[in-house]
């Protein structure tokens, strides 16, 4: 899986675990909720700063965007 595929995965992820739909998180984070889709879709590559801005949204760290989970054993 490449890095934007982790990252929609674990974007979706905590945006459903807080409760909140792609527009709420669009409008805390300065960005489309056309965007935040296409970025949970894996189909854009979001920039270093929007990480930011959308973690910083989500209140966790940029790193748990983009850290690819272990695999089960």
């Amino acid at each position: 899986m490449d890095l934007k595929e982790v990252m929609a995965v674990n974007l979706r992820r905590v945006r459903h675990d807080k409760k909140l739909t792609q527009e709420e998180l669009a409008h805390r984070a300065g960005i489309s909720a056309r965007y935040v889709g296409k970025i949970e879709s894996a189909n854009v590559s979001a920039s270093v700063s929007v990480l930011g801005r959308v973690a910083k949204a989500l209140d966790v760290d940029p790193c748990d965007l983009i850290r690819q989970a272990k695999p089960r054993r």
